[in-house]
């Protein structure tokens, strides 16, 4: 096997140190939570808002039309941002935030992984010539993976005890009650509209890049690209996937 080209190298070293930045920095504000948290989503958002109004630049010529996509993203942020906080705080807000963002990671994983195996016809070439249905059906089974070793996880009391002891703040300060989530079926549909969702957001973005000329969002984050290139799937996911949760929790309250 020949070695590996060395731009591609480099390229990938860059990936791994900026991938461990991202899990340290949001790893320590989930943790913390309180004001940390909610600074790191706040930063977050904007950071996203203004990519996505840098995109609105490049795709319409200066309008109401271009002003209009402005403000759709910062509501479109705002709501996901609104939603990651309110997650947070619920009584098991960090189990939440991790099966949410967790799930969404495991899709990412399960259709690369799937994807770069059996490749297969393409879901919209035109948009996104990567993404095949191979790789949807990985990102379900990716998806229901996370969930379901999450929700394992639970029975166990030192993972409960984890999750209660380091909220990170008073209102955090309860005993975990684990309540099945039901059937390996329950697991299934729950990854598999986690993965759709998520794509749809991944499309979307896709869509805006290409229609503003680029390749990336932005440049923030070394071999990355931009931060709404790395959130894209998971914004969508907490607009509709988490509003759902939290209505669910205030309807069974």
């Amino acid at each position: 096997m020949e070695p590996a080209a060395p731009s591609k190298t480099a390229d990938l070293g860059k990936r791994t140190v900026t991938a461990l930045v991202m899990l340290a920095v949001s790893g320590f504000a989930l943790w913390a939570g309180g004001m940390a948290w909610l600074v790191f989503v706040l930063v977050i958002g904007m950071g996203v808002w203004f990519e996505w109004s840098t995109l609105c630049l490049l795709m319409f010529p200066p309008s109401g039309k271009r002003t209009a996509w402005r403000y759709a993203g910062a509501v479109y942020c705002g709501i996901a941002c609104a939603v990651l906080l309110a997650l947070r705080d619920l009584p098991m807000g960090m189990f939440w935030v991790l099966m949410v963002v967790g799930a969404v990671i495991g899709t990412d994983i399960g259709a690369y992984a799937l994807g770069r195996l059996i490749g297969g016809p393409k879901i919209a070439p035109g948009i996104s010539p990567s993404k095949t249905w191979a790789g949807l059906v990985g990102g379900m089974i990716g998806s229901a993976l996370v969930i379901s070793l999450l929700v394992s996880r639970m029975t166990d009391p030192a993972f409960n005890s984890l999750f209660m002891e380091n909220a990170g703040s008073s209102h955090d300060t309860y005993q975990v009650v684990v309540t099945p989530m039901g059937s390996p079926l329950t697991f299934a549909i729950a990854g598999a509209l986690i993965a759709v969702v998520a794509q749809i957001g991944d499309f979307f973005e896709s869509w805006m890049k290409r229609k503003a000329g680029v390749k990336d969002s932005g440049t923030l984050l070394p071999g990355h690209g931009g931060l709404f290139d790395r959130v894209d799937g998971l914004l969508l996911v907490l607009v509709v996937i988490g509003n759902v949760i939290l209505i669910g929790e205030i309807v069974g309250r």
